[in-house]
């Protein structure tokens, strides 16, 4: 096959007299019957498929990014052909990506960042002699004074010594320390490396990980790729996704037939709910973690987005120290923050960071070998992180600037999780709880049943149907709520309220138009 092919390329074989198309016609008549020569082969078949692939991984479901963003990705390529559609873009309100939808970096963040990743800037006049303190000081604890080396595995030793000097302050007191901080790849990096070092056994002695529903699709994801048992408890929905301790002990009871509960995951603020925990609610969880021997995973990367005045963020770590040694020596905690939510917004950096205290020495070994598999988080990451945990103090040049831009992000957020609850609550067949914190809504909605019979006839879940045709007509990108979890019977969607407010207002109304011809259409 090789040679007949060489022949062919070359044009040639042994040379025959004549002229240059005789001898091209003799190649090809060669190269034709080496090629008769060999038998043709059937296609190789190919090792990996959907048949011999890791089945954990084929488990694996993440609607943030699901069918739903697909299809979006498919109408914005048509719209860009000239197809016409009745809109004339697509908007993604289906992820809390805040710098996409339009929000502005924090400058005194982006200066740092500028100035550590090219040092030469710290001789520019443009720059604070506050924001180059900053960028000197990471840079100083970077290989070769530079972003571009990696760090210790764990992360660079003062980025870690700022998170705890930030949980610190944060907690009012409470002591954190360094050795205890991981810097991570987002939140997600160390969420899921907790889990990883946490699941073992089979059968009835496979590790169980309990999960609010609704939940953050990452967790049900990596419980898949795990091979874990999920255990759902579910978040009361009457009672503005409020969490009660009488359901996590309905749950861990049911569960205790099939599997081994080792894990409590809470989200707090909550996603997709938004719902704030009370100090009462998260001592009960606390002591009920106590109790059933659970170790807990605190996810509190929205720890800045606050908006009810009613309702204020407590951190669970701080919770556990002030509810006495009994607890706060024994229970095993593992808290998550990020870069990314918050009044930042810095999605892209990817900085995070896990506190994990009352670990067993052995095992904290166990889990920096496990970390350094990956070498070290991105470290201008961990730099985005740093500039997090340790921003502009009064009587600092870049304070008021930072303060000012700060406020006005939390406080436009604020505002949009009013208006989203206030106008979708006038809109008959959808409910909306009050968004107390975090960045979306959570809306229930009301399908007919004859729109349930259709998207059964589409082989689609309910809510999935109704979320395609709403990107379809209206152009708006929200994930069903059968990807987060919902009870039965019940169907929701997840929408961010990030957009500016005018288009907010726009997105609401052309939901609220939809609805109701929806439920015209399907009455």
């Amino acid at each position: 096959m090789q040679r007949a092919a060489a022949l062919v390329r070359r044009g040639c074989c042994p040379r025959t007299p004549g002229p240059w198309g005789r001898r091209q016609s003799s190649a090809a008549a060669e190269a034709s019957a080496v090629l008769k020569v060999r038998p043709e082969r059937s296609p190789r078949e190919r090792i990996l498929t959907l048949e011999s692939m890791n089945p954990q991984v084929k488990a694996v479901e993440y609607a943030v990014r699901g069918p739903i963003v697909l299809k979006a990705g498919e109408i914005e390529l048509e719209l860009q052909r000239g197809i016409k559609k009745p809109f004339t873009e697509v908007i993604r309100a289906n992820i809390g990506d805040a710098q996409a939808m339009g929000q502005q970096p924090i400058t005194f963040l982006r200066q740092v960042m500028a100035l550590c990743t090219y040092p030469n800037l710290l001789d520019s006049p443009s720059f604070p002699e506050d924001a180059k303190k900053r960028a000197r000081r990471i840079l100083q604890a970077c290989g070769g004074n530079s972003l571009g080396s990696y760090s210790a595995s764990q992360g660079v030793n003062c980025i870690r010594e700022d998170v705890a000097a930030y949980i610190t302050r944060r907690d009012g007191g409470v002591p954190a320390d360094p050795d205890n901080i991981y810097l991570t790849t987002g939140a997600s990096d160390g969420i899921s490396t907790i889990l990883k070092i946490l699941v073992s056994g089979g059968g009835k002695s496979r590790t169980g990980v309990m999960i609010p529903i609704p939940q953050y699709p990452l967790y049900s994801a990596v419980i898949s790729e795990l091979d874990a048992i999920q255990v759902n408890y579910y978040l009361d929905e009457e009672n503005c996704w409020a969490l009660n301790v009488n359901e996590l002990r309905r749950a861990v009871q049911e569960a205790k037939d099939h599997c081994d509960p080792k894990v409590l995951c809470i989200i707090n603020p909550g996603n997709p709910t938004g719902q704030v925990q009370s100090r009462k609610c998260i001592e009960d969880v606390i002591h009920f973690a106590w109790e059933e021997k659970l170790f807990l995973l605190a996810d509190e990367v929205y720890q800045d987005n606050v908006y009810s005045p009613d309702c204020r963020f407590h951190s669970f770590k701080k919770v556990l120290y002030e509810m006495g040694p009994e607890y706060s020596s024994n229970v095993e905690l593992a808290s998550f923050h990020s870069t990314s939510k918050g009044y930042m917004g810095e999605c892209g950096y990817r900085g995070g960071y896990m506190e994990v205290i009352n670990l067993h020495p052995e095992i904290k070994g166990q889990l920096v070998k496990l970390l350094s598999v990956r070498l070290c988080p991105p470290v201008s990451g961990q730099a985005a992180m740093d500039i997090v945990v340790n921003p502009p103090v009064p009587g600092e040049e870049s304070f008021e600037l930072f303060h000012r831009e700060k406020e006005s992000v939390l406080g436009n957020l604020a505002k949009k999780a009013k208006l989203t609850e206030d106008l979708f609550n006038q809109v008959p067949g959808i409910h909306c709880n009050p968004l107390q914190g975090a960045m979306y809504a959570f809306p229930r909605i009301f399908i007919p049943s004859k729109a349930v019979e259709a998207a059964q006839a589409h082989k689609m879940a309910p809510d999935m149907f109704y979320c395609m045709k709403l990107l379809e007509e209206t152009g708006i990108c929200v994930v069903p709520g059968s990807g987060f979890g919902q009870r039965e019977g019940t169907y929701h969607f997840r929408m961010t309220i990030l957009p500016p407010v005018e288009k907010l207002k726009t997105v609401l109304q052309k939901v609220k138009d939809f609805h109701i011809k929806f439920l015209e259409k399907y009455a």
